[in-house]
């Protein structure tokens, strides 16, 4: 019930969004799940689609992902990939990247300062090698053209070039995020 006496029935996989310091009650079987969220930081306004912007490009990707999840079988392997998301998530978060798509085991991201996108890598990097795997990364640093939640161009193309060059454990920048980073 809320707060004008109006009645409201979630069921499950409904949504709801109840402010801090409401409580709620649940009648039936379904367990009520409360889950905190944390909004990413906005960049000033949204991009138009089309438009080109520049930005700082990161890529990961789990180096020997189809063994290892052979290996750990499938439900070990969806926990493990589970939970590196939500981290990789929060270090997003953490250094203001904009997560833009994953790519099975990996994520393309998005960075309005080049120092924070290479920082953000390594961070990653060393947090996946205290979960037992290790991720390679590339950074680029160029235009790309916004499409809603996506981002097209040359730029990550390259950016996933540099990426694949990368070994274990390492992080690739290229040239011109290089640039940038000089001053």
């Amino acid at each position: 019930m809320l707060d004008n006496g109006t009645e409201c029935t979630i069921g499950p996989g409904d949504v709801y969004d109840i402010p801090p310091g409401h409580d709620s009650w649940v009648v039936g079987e379904e367990p009520a799940v409360a889950i905190e969220f944390r909004h990413g930081a906005a960049w000033a306004r949204p991009a138009i689609s089309g438009e080109r912007v520049l930005t700082t490009l990161l890529l990961t990707d789990i180096v020997n992902s189809t063994p290892i999840a052979a290996q750990l079988g499938d439900v070990a392997w969806k926990k493990l990939l589970a939970q590196h998301f939500d981290r990789v998530r929060l270090e997003l978060d953490r250094f203001r990247g904009r997560e833009i798509t994953t790519t099975g085991d990996g994520f393309l991201a998005m960075f309005d300062g080049t120092e924070r996108a290479v920082a953000c890598a390594a961070s990653i990097g060393r947090m996946a090698q205290k979960d037992g795997i290790h991720i390679r990364a590339g950074v680029h640093s160029g235009e790309v053209e916004r499409h809603v939640d996506d981002v097209r161009g040359i730029a990550v193309h390259v950016v996933t070039r540099v990426a694949s060059l990368a070994g274990p454990g390492e992080v690739l920048i290229s040239d011109s995020t290089l640039a940038l980073l000089e001053g």
